[in-house]
């Protein structure tokens, strides 16, 4: 065998030995659901308003202050002294979740194709009872899941700080609801009438709260958001040798932020599924799709093919395009399910990136409802 011969054999079998990884939220481009949200209004009165109030708190200390140590995601801890004293337990959650169950159609079968070519898991905020039964239902190894550990039973709590935190849940859902101006950079951004909402937060939380005994979940209780998700990106790479320009990363909210820039950074591929504003801001492709099937595509061509190929698929995206490059039988699934048009799929760019924000968030609250769908 000749010398060319012989490098071109290595380059291919180099090719072939490429071990690839898919990584995804699991709110969003998976379920519907918002489990805090909905346990937080099934369990505590005027929760929705209560539980919105806190999520828009949390952009606030992740997005624009950045408080040292807080990460987005923390609205599940910040909930967690409420939620006990309004008689939450773990077994209550698993069962109250276990019911409210609500998958993205084609979630599940998505799922299966991907694990079947590939490496995949799931790195979720989502508390673990949650977790837990929804991988039950689709058939996904609790292994390859990174979530919020929580038991809930451990805390116990008395009479006298119960009757404390439902005063204070009355006085937080009498607060207006903060509004964080566009291009907010800092604290004095805000109106002053949202400044002092914010600074009372503070107050019940890290002052009042703190000195309970119901504090120790705010100081024991780690929600896996923000640069958690991207801790666990990187102990995924660990565990399985694979390096991050060989990742594809599925997310759809601000808790995402970080393991998009992680990925991107390291030349993975970072794909937001009906994501927010924060979701269109960091990754560089945007699916709005009500079906999950979009995403065994683009997984499908990564794993062959690397992310150059899938930006091309996804730059040239149409008929023409699938049918050259995506697996014959996801292909003819997707005809049966879209007979017309297909799903948006674009590349995010600096021209269409305002566009997509908007486009993106709206069509996020078709799809989960006003109320999740308008949560960071």
């Amino acid at each position: 065998m000749n010398a060319v011969a012989s490098q071109l054999e290595q380059r291919t079998l180099r090719k072939e030995r490429i071990q690839r990884v898919f990584i995804t939220d699991c709110e969003g481009p998976i379920s519907k659901n918002d489990n805090a949200y909905e346990l937080t209004e099934h369990f505590i009165p005027n929760g929705s308003t209560f539980f919105a109030l806190i999520s828009k708190y949390d952009d606030v200390q992740a997005d624009i202050i950045k408080k040292h140590g807080y990460k987005a995601g923390d609205t599940l801890k910040l909930i967690l002294p409420f939620l006990r004293a309004f008689k939450a337990t773990n077994e209550k959650m698993e069962r109250f979740s276990a019911k409210s169950i609500l998958l993205v159609p084609g979630a599940k079968d998505t799922l299966q194709f991907v694990r079947s070519i590939m490496p995949s898991f799931m790195v979720s905020t989502s508390y673990q009872q949650y977790m837990q039964v929804l991988c039950n239902a689709i058939d996904f190894p609790l292994r390859n899941v990174y979530c919020t550990e929580l038991d809930l039973d451990k805390y116990q709590i008395g009479t006298k700080e119960m009757e404390k935190l439902k005063r204070l849940k009355e006085e937080m859902v009498a607060m207006p609801m903060i509004k964080i101006p566009e291009n907010t950079v800092s604290i004095n951004d805000f109106s002053q009438r949202d400044r002092q909402t914010i600074q009372r937060l503070d107050e019940i939380f890290w002052k009042e709260i703190s000195d309970m005994e119901s504090g120790k979940m705010l100081r024991e209780v780690n929600p896996i958001g923000g640069f958690e998700k991207a801790n666990a990106v990187k102990d995924i790479m660990n565990k399985i040798g694979c390096k991050l320009c060989d990742t594809m990363y599925v997310g759809d909210s601000i808790t995402d932020v970080q393991s998009f820039q992680f990925v991107r950074e390291n030349d993975g591929l970072t794909v937001s599924f009906n994501g927010n504003s924060y979701a269109i801001r960091e990754a560089e492709v945007a699916v709005l799709s009500e079906n999950a099937i979009v995403i065994s595509f683009l997984a499908d061509v990564f794993n062959r093919l690397g992310k150059d190929k899938v930006i091309q698929l996804v730059s040239d995206w149409g008929i023409s395009a699938l049918q050259k490059n995506v697996d014959p039988i996801l292909y003819r699934r997707m005809l049966k399910l879209y007979a017309t048009s297909f799903p948006k799929v674009e590349v995010i760019t600096s021209n269409n990136k305002e566009r997509l924000m908007e486009e993106s968030t709206s069509f996020r609250k078709t799809i989960r409802g006003e109320a999740i769908g308008g949560l960071g």
